[in-house]
């Protein structure tokens, strides 16, 4: 439920509403437009190569070993972002912020950006979608993705103040999410009524609880 629904004071009730899919309350790290069905995948790391293995020291000697370095980073991004755009993945939704080379490549080559997903909304994509989050780098870089979830539509919403993320998926399974826009005057209306509905959801899930006979 927590995931599920989104508080908005400074606005009668009335203005409370269903929408479908799902609210995310942040804002993109970099929003590219598209139309129609998108390919969208799930990220726990940061997109920006490493330059070593864990617990191993690197050593530059020199500006121009650091310059280097840098443009090793750097290429190494675009070709991930390039391998992106080649199977039609046009959304990120990563648990971890990313670098801003990342966001850069990401706009350059279309693809929108969520970052800092909490592991409660990591896992209700993974549920709804069917999906586990893609790992990129390794021998495999250059295979085909295949743990893409598949989005009918990504666009920013205003609640008020606030700029939210906006996600429609195509559910893997029975579960049809929908999230709940609470609106009141005052953050403790609010909650009562959050509470009120949470306490009639659990009644309602006890009530057509299947009993073992």
């Amino acid at each position: 439920f927590a995931e599920l629904h989104a508080a908005v004071p400074g606005l009668p009730v009335a203005s409370s509403r269903v929408l479908p899919g799902i609210v995310l309350r942040r804002d993109f790290a970099a929003y590219c437009p598209a139309d129609g069905e998108l390919r969208a995948v799930l990220v726990t790391e940061p997109l920006r190569p490493a330059l070593t293995a864990p617990g191993v020291e690197f050593v530059v000697d020199s500006e121009g070993q650091y310059q280097a370095s840098l443009r090793w980073i750097a290429t190494r991004t675009e070709a991930l972002m390039k391998h992106l755009q080649s199977n039609n993945v046009k959304l990120l939704l990563s648990s971890v912020k990313q670098e801003e080379v990342v966001i850069y490549y990401a706009k350059l080559y279309g693809v929108s950006v969520v970052e800092c997903l909490s592991s409660e909304e990591m896992a209700l994509i993974s549920e709804i979608t069917g999906v586990s989050p893609y790992a990129p780098f390794g021998d495999n870089m250059g295979r085909e993705i295949t743990e893409t979830a598949v989005a009918t539509f990504c666009q920013p919403l205003l609640l008020v103040s606030k700029r939210c993320v906006h996600i429609g998926f195509t559910s893997a399974c029975a579960f049809q999410p929908h999230c709940l826009i609470l609106c009141g005057p005052v953050d403790g209306v609010n909650e009562q009524h959050a509470a009120a509905l949470q306490e009639a959801f659990t009644m309602l899930q006890q009530l057509f609880k299947t009993v073992d006979q």
